[in-house]
């Protein structure tokens, strides 16, 4: 698959993206993350909308904060969008609503502990200008956010500069699948993701990340064709070259798959270790 890069971008500032969009990307790089979490701030008829506070880091809301007042001469920030409930996209999610007092919207069943949404989304609610898409698959609580003028926020479900970690149990393989699909019958125009650049003509980009996963759930099929394997060893067989940082994360991508190939009555398992149908008893 070819993916997109982009320089590393400047941190505490809020950059144009779009007509009427800015990104501010936090200062939590790593192997997940790309350069950071992307935080839009996007300006509507009732004030800026903020979508995907980030991690909680002081810096990072300061830096919204900031710009929230550049941008809008009261300083209103008129909601705050959450995509799902990962740590470096909630994160910040308490500070921002206290300081400014805007109500969140988010999935209508939040499996973080520690917070629930001021305004529970179900698929297709409208809200602010934006229509929530429902896309479980990287979290169980995944919203896309669709704009106007072809634009969807994409978040974790689809991202540029690399595939998506799907992790059991708030992971699942099989609803990715049909999440990618769903999307497919879209006519967005451009995916803005939760890490990375903007994603301009993404249908061919989706199709190739649907190949990928079913490329790699046959390989994974044909490896256990040799005989019982436990994660570990089906990780390591198919991602040698991997960065070491990645491997974990693999891992758990390959028990996704597992759990799909499980459900659909490809694959069995004994204890720790899987093996097909035609295998069982061998």
């Amino acid at each position: 698959m070819a993916f997109l890069t982009e320089s590393e971008p400047r941190r505490g500032v809020a950059e144009p993206v779009l007509p009427g969009i800015r990104r501010v990307v936090a200062a939590n790089p790593g192997p997940m993350t790309y350069h950071g979490t992307n935080t839009y701030l996007i300006e509507t008829p009732d004030g800026v909308v903020l979508l995907d506070p980030g991690p909680d880091d002081a810096a990072h809301v300061a830096a919204l904060l900031a710009a929230i007042r550049a941008m809008h001469a009261g300083g209103q920030l008129a909601m705050i969008l959450l995509s799902h409930t990962h740590i470096d996209h909630v994160g910040a999610t308490a500070a921002l609503r206290a300081a400014t007092g805007a109500p969140v919207a988010a999935y209508k069943t939040s499996p973080h502990p520690d917070f629930s949404p001021d305004i529970p989304l179900d698929d297709g609610d409208a809200v602010a200008g934006f229509t929530a898409v429902y896309t479980p698959g990287h979290a169980a609580d995944h919203l896309c956010f669709a704009w106007r003028d072809g634009i969807l926020f994409s978040a974790d479900h689809v991202m540029g500069w690399s595939t998506s970690i799907v992790s059991p149990p708030g992971g699942d393989m099989a609803a990715y699948f049909a999440s990618l699909e769903r999307l497919l019958g879209r006519a967005d125009r451009v995916y803005l993701p939760g890490h990375g650049p903007a994603l301009p003509a993404p249908h061919p980009y989706v199709r190739d990340l649907l190949a990928h996963r079913i490329a790699r759930e046959n390989a994974i099929a044909a490896a256990l064709e040799n005989g019982p394997a436990n994660t570990h060893e089906l990780m390591t067989a198919l991602y040698s070259k991997l960065d070491p940082m990645l491997r974990r994360a693999a891992e758990r991508n390959v028990l996704a798959h597992l759990l799909k190939l499980e459900s659909e009555g490809r694959v069995v398992r004994d204890g720790e270790r899987w093996l097909t149908k035609a295998t069982v008893g061998a």
